[in-house]
This record gives C-alpha cells, sequence and structure tokens, in this order.
C-alpha cells in the first residue's frame, strides 16, 4: 500500500504541475480550430506534392487531437478524398506539432525539449514522405481505400465527423469575438480534453508507478547511460518500443519521458518516445480495422524508421549546436502541491476553463459530446 500511495502521490504531483499548462494550451488549441474548416483541408490534399505536405503539416498543427481522434480524422479526411499520405502526415502533425505538447514539455523537461519536438517532427514527416514516395505502391493505397469505405468501426469517428468551425461571412476578428466563435471554442475546449484525460490520467498514474518503484540504476543500464556513442543509436530505437508498450499516447507521453530522461535514456530517444504515440498498440489496431492489416503493418514500419531517424537527427544536431541539456533533473517526484505560483497559475486558468464548460453546457454541448464516440454508418457497414 506504500509503494502504491508513493505512485499516486507522484501522479497527482506531476498532474498539479502541469494543470494550468494543458488548460492553455487546449484553449488555444480549441481557439484554432474554431476558426479553421476540416472542409477546406480536404480540398488543399488532393495529392502527395510538397505544397500539399506543408499544408498537411500546418493544417495538423492547427487541428490539435488525441491520437485516436487525429487517426480517425484522419481516415475521414482520406475517405473524402485527400491523399493518403497527406493525410497520414496530417495525423502525426496533429499530435506531435501541437501547441499544448510544447506547453507542457517545457514544464517537465525544459525548452531544449520542446525545440527538439518541433524541429525533429518536419524532419519525421520528411522522411515518412520520402519513404511513402519510393515504396507506397498504387494499388495498396486502393486496398485500403476500399477497407476504410467499409465503415469499421474506432475511437473517435464521430469526434472526427464533427467540424463545427466558424468560417463564413464577417471578417475573422469579428467571428473571434462573436457569441458564435465563443461557442465554437468552447465546444472544441471541452471535447478536446473528453478525448484526451484518459491518456493524460493513464500518463501520470504509468509515470508516477515507474519513477516510485523502478530503481535509477535498471534504467541507467538498460539506457546505457555509461555508454554515450551506442546510447545515440539505442535510445531512439528503444524509445518507441518503450511507447508502444505502454499504451500511453499524445499529451499523456510527456511525464513519462521525464521519468525515462531522469533515468538515463539519450536526447534522442526522449523526441523518439514522444513520436511514438500512433504506433502504440491499440492505434495498430485501428489501422488494421481501418486500412487492413498489410497497411498496418506497413505503417508500423515505416513510421517506426522516420521516427528513429528524426531522433538520431535531432540529437546529433542538438550536440553539434551545443543545445542537449545534462542536468536530468525533470520534474517528476520532485513535484509537490504546494501554494506557489503554479498553483496560483492553476486557479486562473480552472476559472477559464469553467467559463468555457459553461458555455459548453448552455449550448447543446452534452449532446454533441454523446455523439462523439459513435461510429459512422456507412451502406457498406450496414
Amino acid at each position: 500500500m506504500s509503494a502504491i500511495a508513493r505512485a499516486l502521490s507522484a501522479a497527482a504531483a506531476m498532474g498539479w504541475e502541469i494543470l494550468w499548462p494543458l488548460i492553455l494550451g487546449f484553449a488555444l488549441s480549441a481557439t484554432i480550430q474554431a476558426f479553421v474548416s476540416k472542409r477546406q483541408m480536404v480540398r488543399v490534399l488532393g495529392d502527395d506534392s510538397p505544397r500539399s505536405i506543408v499544408l498537411a503539416s500546418l493544417f495538423g498543427a492547427a487541428s490539435s487531437s488525441c491520437s485516436y481522434a487525429a487517426v480517425a480524422l484522419a481516415r475521414s479526411i482520406f475517405r473524402k478524398g485527400a491523399d493518403f499520405t497527406a493525410s497520414i502526415v496530417f495525423e502525426f502533425a496533429s499530435t506531435n506539432l501541437v501547441i499544448e505538447l510544447g506547453i507542457i514539455m517545457i514544464v517537465l523537461l525544459g525548452w531544449p525539449f520542446a525545440l527538439a519536438e518541433f524541429a525533429g517532427g518536419p524532419i519525421m514527416i520528411a522522411v515518412l514522405w520520402l519513404v511513402f514516395r519510393l515504396t507506397l505502391r498504387r494499388a495498396a493505397v486502393d486496398e485500403a481505400r476500399r477497407q476504410a469505405e467499409r465503415g469499421r468501426a474506432g475511437r473517435m469517428e464521430g469526434h472526427a465527423e464533427m467540424d463545427m468551425a466558424v468560417t463564413e461571412g464577417t471578417p475573422l476578428l469579428a467571428r473571434m469575438v462573436s457569441p458564435e466563435g465563443f461557442t465554437a471554442v468552447s465546444h472544441y475546449f471541452v471535447m478536446d480534453w473528453a478525448a484526451v484525460w484518459m491518456d493524460i490520467a493513464g500518463g501520470l498514474v504509468i509515470a508516477g508507478a515507474i519513477a516510485a518503484w523502478v530503481p535509477a540504476a535498471f534504467w541507467r543500464g538498460f539506457f546505457l547511460m555509461n555508454h554515450p556513442g551506442l546510447g545515440l543509436i539505442w535510445g531512439p530505437l528503444i524509445g518507441p518500443v518503450v511507447s508502444m508498450m505502454a499504451f500511453v499516447c499524445s499529451v499523456g507521453n510527456v511525464p513519462l519521458a521525464a521519468v525515462l530522461w531522469n533515468g538515463g535514456i539519450s536526447f534522442g530517444g526522449v523526441v523518439s518516445f514522444i513520436y511514438s504515440d500512433l504506433i502504440i498498440l491499440p492505434i495498430l489496431n485501428i489501422y488494421r480495422k481501418y486500412y487492413g492489416t498489410r497497411m498496418a503493418l506497413y505503417l508500423l514500419v515505416t513510421s517506426y524508421a522516420a521516427i528513429v531517424t528524426a531522433g538520431v537527427a535531432v540529437d546529433l544536431l542538438f550536440r553539434v549546436l551545443g543545445l542537449t541539456p545534462t542536468a536530468r533533473h525533470a520534474v517528476v517526484l520532485d513535484a509537490r502541491i504546494a501554494l506557489n505560483s503554479t498553483s496560483i497559475l492553476n486557479l486562473i486558468f480552472l476559472l477559464l476553463a469553467a467559463v468555457l464548460v459553461r458555455r459548453f453546457l448552455t449550448t447543446g454541448g452534452p449532446e454533441m459530446l454523446r455523439m462523439m464516440n459513435t461510429p459512422m454508418t456507412t451502406p457498406e457497414s450496414k
């Protein structure tokens, strides 16, 4: 019981430490989503040209999602006519190049990790695009499209189909301060929280348990901490494997990444670990349902290759620039719930969250929330 209490205490303390950055990140993300229409995305993502890939990355970063919602949304825009490569790039950007992820990384790990996340993301996407161009066959895409049209169920399909963006009529600034804009922001804010809270809670509990129970000596040996040359390669290779086994994705990965950094994983290993939210085992199973077994395995292999390459490249780049952090004191077990600046910020942002939740509840939000996990029905699935 004492060991469980230590793990839960660490999880709660880390949760309190990252509460205000989470609220801020989701509020900013909701604001962006409220004025960027998903319908507009499909029209400009019809091929895998460099322009479409850049736009897919930008749209993904603007359409912040949990991993399950990102996968469902990628399938949705693919079914509506977007290119398969552009859809997958959009998916990776919407979980790895988003505001709230960077804020949480700064709080728990430090600014070099957030900078590495946003520097390595384009590298990962470029590698993925190049590998797809060289190896992805039209027959495989056609087979994946046929499978995608069959309406196989996965998490967050209803969420993926919702488009509440306010994009018509008045200029952008007027839309942002309009009642309709406020309502759209509140709906995106609450539904993004509803989509990701289990991953955040799971990540905090797993991180607390590992931090409290696993001896530091184990991690130092496992991550080859005394062999920095080998660790440069080993960290990015093993980071995604640890992520797959942890079953945690999206922002929920960051607390566990902090534990692994304290334990001795390389800088590039942390980056690769966080990028791996879209190849955890539950997501791979959804790929199988959406696109078929062969495409699921293809996505696993190509994504892993791109993730590892990005992790190694970022590690080397930051070493050359002298930006690699040397201290391993990420906020994990040292986090405390106390009356300090963090608590004051938490209270301020909890008030903001309360305002958005109240707006959500009084503008038809609960009904939309019930629809969020409802799978789409297509003629093929009836």
